[in-house]
């Protein structure tokens, strides 16, 4: 949701929660907010909030936001939804609102998955088991895994990425530094994010 020229005002997160009641498929809270989760505070002001949704769970979606404005979102336009129309790479962001005259408030990104594997969809060859991808808060709030919102974020290292990056270190186990430290090795071997990511943390980020 990054385009300034469109009016936004982001729902909060119990919102979010509220409005995903009645869908009946797995969801997670991503982006930045995933990592504020993660943290356990918030350590930053967010713009947007957006949850991600698997590729294949469409009619379950369009379903549970029925009555809602709903544009996809490719180069810098929105379009609208059509009744009829698939959404499929490298089409993969929903922009919602309450309607027309409203703000845009969630964005959904379409999480790419090959039956119970989730494919990460800028490299086919980073997989997870679907069950592992995500976890939930005391309150019921799916979010998803840090190690992958920062493996998304690693693309842009904007300012809001390289704070969330500062943010997860320190809390990142053993699993989620290796992974997410072969995960970019594979896809950008020179990233700089990867001197950052021994597999342990360092004394000083404990």
């Amino acid at each position: 949701m990054g385009a300034t020229s469109f009016w936004i005002e982001p729902l909060d997160l119990t919102e979010v929660q509220s409005l995903m009641a009645e869908f009946r498929a797995p969801w997670w809270i991503s982006g930045g907010w995933a990592i504020d989760l993660f943290a356990g505070e918030v350590t930053r002001d967010h713009d947007d909030v957006e949850i991600s949704v698997l590729e294949g769970d469409q009619d379950e979606l369009r379903s549970a936001l029925a009555g809602m404005d709903l544009h996809v979102a490719h180069d810098g336009e929105l379009t609208p939804w059509g009744a009829e129309q698939r959404i499929e790479h490298p089409l993969h962001q929903l922009w919602v609102r309450r309607d027309p005259a409203a703000p845009w408030s969630l964005e959904v990104l379409f999480e790419q998955h090959d039956g119970d594997e989730w494919v990460f969809r800028r490299d086919q060859r980073i997989r997870r088991p679907l069950g592992s991808i995500g976890w939930v808060t005391d309150d019921g709030l799916p979010v998803i895994a840090p190690e992958i919102a920062l493996l998304f974020k690693a693309k842009h290292r904007r300012p809001k990425d390289e704070h969330d990056l500062q943010v997860a270190l320190p809390l990142l186990d053993h699993a989620a530094r290796s992974w997410l430290r072969s995960s970019l090795h594979l896809i950008a071997p020179d990233h700089p994010w990867l001197g950052h990511l021994t597999p342990d943390p360092p004394a000083n980020e404990r």
